[in-house]
Parts: structure tokens; C-alpha cells; sequence
């Protein structure tokens, strides 16, 4: 059987990986073009492209996935499947190519969580459990027809990167399940509607700066799920309020503290050498690790050896 396999970010490469290392033809691997990076700008290729090129696979890097010089090319390399891993919506022109189909990989229980964002909003939106699907691609977004599952518990404190790594690896087992049973023939999907019983999808838009805002007005549960939901990236990000002066801090790690207190919604609590917290509805948000803007990520306790807060100051 040959495959094509098209994916971007390391969350695709354990997927790619199994294929090889389970010695699959993977006759060509698609993934966006290199790109300058970070302070330098220097060029960079994707972490599959990367993968790809150790192991002496077939490397296709379109801008446009409807060139018809592209097209040509992926037609020329005669798959019978194409994989997709964390990569860009493709047109039908692509994914109605090979005859056994396209199927996609998606980090969350389809139909819910459909989009581009689905371990983050898991988390923002207290679920306790989320998963893998695998499912074969047609004209809408993430709505194919699914052919396999895997579920996975999000515990209290878990966050994205935690559980990112959890489904990469999950997600990985479940590809290579997926690709036994069409190799094998043996097929059943099923519609997405079917699994919703009534109830409503919910959705997994982009994450945009104004989404990672913390509203201190919201509750506690609601504040540390969202700053749980954005670590380590995006990240939640605040402003301390003191005088005229405003300064952005990014939240990574925090912990709840369900307690009755008199102070006012964002105002500090210090001793500003072991703990920082911040007032909200029923309780504070205890600060483990956090930065401040253009400086070092630290934990707290770093943090207050070369900073002091003024408990009158508060987060806006």
C-alpha cells in the first residue's frame, strides 16, 4: 500500500513515525514550506520535514495546494491512502485523490471540539475527558465520517502541553490501528451526527491574543481552567495595574484556593518571597510560575528574590 503522509508540527511526526518504523510505504511526505523563525529569523524547516529528510522520504513543500504543478507531482506518486496529521484544509482536488481515501487525525472526540483548537478549548471548558479520532475527510472540516476513537481523562491539573504530549503519542497508536484496518479492508464509519444524541457540538476556533486575556471577574474555576487550558502556549496573560503604569505578565502555572476572603477582585496577596496571589469570586489564584514582559519565565519564589508586588496594587 502506498501512502502519502501530510502533516506539519512534531504532533504529526510520532504519526509518521510509526509508519516507518512499521515499515509502511510512505511514499511521499507533505508539509509546509520553510519559513524564518524566532529573533535571528532564521530559516526553518517544519519538525516533519526534519524527520522526513533523516529517514530519505520524499519531501513536497507546496504554497499553494491547488498549483496544478503540485497536483501533477502528487498524482505522479500513485498513493492508494493519504495521511493527515495536523496540517491545512485541503481541497477536494487533494483529498479525493487516492482511491482508498484521505483520513485525518484529530485531537479531540469527534463531533465535539471540531477545529483548530481542540486541546485548549478541552481544558478552558473544564472537560474531564477528551481523545483521538480518526476519520475520513469530505467537504467540511472535521465532519467525515469516523472510523476510530481512543479516549483520555484530563485530570485536574493537567494542562495543554501535558496534554498534548499525552494525545501525540496516543493519537500515534491509534494512526497506525487505523491504517491496519483499511489495509486490511476492514471498515465500518460512522456518522458524526449519529454520536451527537441530541446534544449541541461544541467548537474549537483559533486562539487569538484577546481569547488569552484573564478576566478576573470570572470564577475561579473558570480563570484557572483557562490559564491550565493556554500552558505553555499561547499562554494566559494579565496587566498589573500600579498607578498610571501597566505591565503584562503571562501566567503558566497556577493553582486554585476555594477560600472566603475581603479583598477586592484582582487585588494582590504577598509576602513577596514565597506566594502570590490574586483575589477572585471565592477564593485566589496561587501563582507558581509566571514572566513578565521581556523577561525570563520563573517560578515565584525565583520571581520575588528580584521583584516585590504592592499588595495595593491589582490586576486589570
Amino acid at each position: 500500500m502506498r501512502i502519502v503522509f501530510m502533516g506539519t508540527p512534531a504532533f504529526a511526526v510520532e504519526s509518521l513515525k510509526v509508519l516507518v518504523e512499521n515499515k509502511y510505504n510512505v511514499v511521499g511526505v507533505i508539509t509546509m514550506p520553510d519559513k524564518p523563525a524566532g529573533r535571528g529569523q532564521q530559516i526553518q524547516q517544519s519538525a516533519v520535514k526534519e524527520f522526513a529528510v533523516q529517514h530519505n522520504l520524499h519531501v513536497l513543500q507546496p504554497t499553494n495546494l491547488k498549483d496544478e504543478t503540485f497536483l501533477q507531482e502528487l498524482k505522479s506518486l500513485q498513493a492508494d491512502l493519504q495521511i493527515v496529521v495536523a496540517f491545512r484544509m485541503l481541497p477536494e482536488s487533494v483529498w479525493n485523490m487516492p482511491p482508498l481515501g484521505t483520513y485525518n487525525l484529530h485531537a479531540s472526540l469527534l463531533p465535539q471540539y471540531r477545529g483548530a483548537a481542540p486541546i485548549n478549548w478541552a481544558i478552558i471548558n473544564g472537560e474531564k475527558e477528551t481523545g483521538i479520532t480518526t476519520f475520513k475527510l469530505q467537504h467540511e472540516i472535521d465532519t467525515g465520517n469516523i472510523l476510530m476513537q481512543d479516549r483520555v481523562i484530563i485530570t485536574p491539573e493537567m494542562n495543554a502541553g501535558q496534554l498534548h504530549d499525552i494525545l501525540m503519542m496516543r493519537g500515534a497508536s491509534l494512526m497506525l490501528q487505523t491504517v491496519k484496518k483499511i489495509e486490511q479492508g476492514n471498515i465500518t464509519l460512522t456518522e458524526q451526527n449519529k454520536l451527537l444524541e441530541g446534544q449541541q457540538a461544541k467548537h474549537a476556533p483559533k486562539i487569538f491574543k484577546d481569547t488569552c486575556k484573564i478576566n478576573w471577574n470570572e470564577s475561579l474555576e473558570n480563570i484557572h481552567n483557562l490559564i491550565r487550558g493556554l500552558s505553555p502556549y499561547p499562554c494566559a496573560w494579565t496587566e498589573l495595574q500600579a498607578g498610571d503604569k501597566k505591565t503584562i505578565f503571562k501566567i503558566y502555572q497556577a493553582k486554585q484556593e476555594k477560600v472566603q476572603h475581603n479583598l477586592s477582585i484582582g487585588q494582590i496577596k504577598t509576602d513577596n518571597k514565597t506566594f502570590f496571589k490574586i483575589a477572585v469570586d471565592a477564593g485566589f489564584i496561587d501563582v507558581t510560575e509566571l514572566q513578565m514582559a521581556g523577561k525570563k519565565k520563573l517560578f515565584i519564589t525565583e520571581f520575588l528574590k528580584g521583584f516585590s508586588f504592592d499588595e495595593n496594587s491589582f490586576f486589570a
